[in-house]
């Protein structure tokens, strides 16, 4: 739905633009996407619940449901979309998450991307709820339990009315919040998912925590036909020589936006800056979620519903391999945070003494992703030596005593944060981006 409309260069893109349809759980760069909006622009986009939903709908490809990709006007492959985060608004009253197990017989090698009925053999099944608990999701074809996933352990998990605390309960009220499941979870009109709210997991009660909201999709489209989920050089490593229509050589996964990121520095106030990979852009959100801690150790968390307003830029010739993040000052490392006028006093005077000048210096968090950790930080360092043309050995040193390596999520996805030259930000194309986040 287009909101309010400005001319740009003699034909109509959007200046503000709400979306509340999403993908089936498929990128492609081949299908059509909403907008334009023009650069200076806002999305404010519906999401819905990410992981545990969608897992549990076989029908949905790829894992997630994210919002239909948006172009963005005039963005070329080789360009870059700076994504602020300015507002993240809870929808759902409560979650369902937790350590998940795959069903064995239930899928053809991915139980993310193909899925299949273990007792008809459809692949994907269209599937519909039968009261709750952990074989609540039925194959319409044949009746049979059809869900390809299920809780080694997890939590039902309510929050306050500000979205602020939540508290995991106890068997009798996660089943009698899984009788109204999809009012619980506030699954947007147009999503496809069985909310997890239904399968009523109570292995945890009594646990509060704090909720600190996050976007674990934030990105831009591919430039290869992916499953949402898979766009990170960790859950895309799967797909290399897999044994399904979805499947890509390592050139193909190059193409790859990661947009899929689980960084918990993704949320208000920050900002992501996305590679342009197919002409439009193609910005898209989801994943929404109430909190998690560094690495989603679990492999999942609190997924919510709920309404996030992005504003997008284009920077026309600022070529990325993958996302860059601007994170809000507390969420930065603590020796990547910008230096306080007292402490650049101080420095000043040992530079003095020592006859030395002093660098000046803004931070940057490059991510990088691989089937592993330690992939994934390569591919950060590197990414990082690229982009701003200094050694991974001068990354290295960097990100150790002005930075740090954090992991945005298990098994590959890392931020190297750092402190980087302003001269090597401003031949980047970064450095306003940086001093709009940070100051002069």
């Amino acid at each position: 739905m287009k909101v309010r409309e400005a001319d740009k260069g003699g034909h109509v893109a959007a200046a503000e633009l709400g979306v509340d349809t999403f993908t089936d759980g498929m990128l492609d760069p081949a299908l059509p996407m909403l907008g334009p909006v023009a650069s200076g622009s806002r999305i404010v986009a519906t999401t819905a619940p990410g992981c545990w939903g969608p897992m549990i709908t076989p029908s949905i490809k790829g894992g997630h449901e994210v919002t239909r990709p948006v172009a963005v006007e005039g963005a070329r492959v080789g360009d870059a979309i700076a994504i602020r985060i300015q507002a993240i608004e809870i929808h759902s009253l409560a979650t369902a998450s937790g350590k998940d197990q795959q069903m064995p017989g239930r899928n053809l090698g991915d139980p993310y991307v193909v899925p299949c009925c273990p007792s008809c053999g459809t692949v994907r099944p269209a599937t519909h709820l039968e009261g709750i608990g952990p074989t609540a999701v039925r194959c319409n074809t044949c009746g049979a339990d059809a869900t390809p996933f299920t809780f080694l352990n997890g939590y039902t998990i309510v929050f306050d009315d500000e979205h602020t605390l939540g508290v995991t309960v106890g068997q009798a009220s996660a089943e009698r919040i899984a009788t109204q499941a999809r009012r619980y979870a506030r699954v947007p009109e147009n999503s496809q998912q069985n909310p997890v709210l239904a399968l009523a997991p109570h292995d945890l009660v009594g646990l509060m925590a704090r909720v600190r909201p996050f976007l674990g999709q934030l990105g831009t489209t591919p430039a290869v036909r992916m499953p949402d989920s898979h766009n990170a050089g960790d859950f895309g490593a799967s797909l290399l020589g897999a044994g399904h229509e979805y499947a890509l050589t390592e050139a193909e996964l190059e193409l790859r936006t990661d947009g899929h990121m689980d960084i918990d520095a993704a949320g208000p106030g920050a900002i992501v800056v996305c590679p342009v990979k197919v002409e439009g852009a193609g910005v898209y959100a989801g994943d929404m979620h109430a909190l998690q801690g560094d690495g989603e150790i679990a492999g999942h968390t609190c997924d919510v519903a709920g309404v996030v307003t992005l504003d997008v830029d284009l920077l026309p010739g600022v070529t990325l391999e993958g996302p860059v993040l601007f994170p809000r000052v507390d969420d930065l490392p603590v020796l990547a945070r910008p230096f306080s006028s007292a402490e650049r006093d101080r420095a000043a005077a040992i530079a003095r003494h020592w006859d030395v000048e002093i660098e000046e210096t803004a931070p940057i968090s490059v991510v990088g992703t691989g089937a592993d950790l330690n992939l994934a930080t390569e591919n950060g360092l590197e990414r990082a030596s690229r982009l701003l043309g200094m050694s991974v050995p001068e990354v290295r040193n960097r990100a150790t005593i002005t930075g740090a390596i954090e992991i945005g999520r298990l098994p590959g996805v890392v931020q190297v944060s750092f402190l980087a030259p302003l001269a090597k930000l401003d031949d980047a194309g970064l450095l306003e981006l940086a001093q709009q986040q940070y100051g002069e």
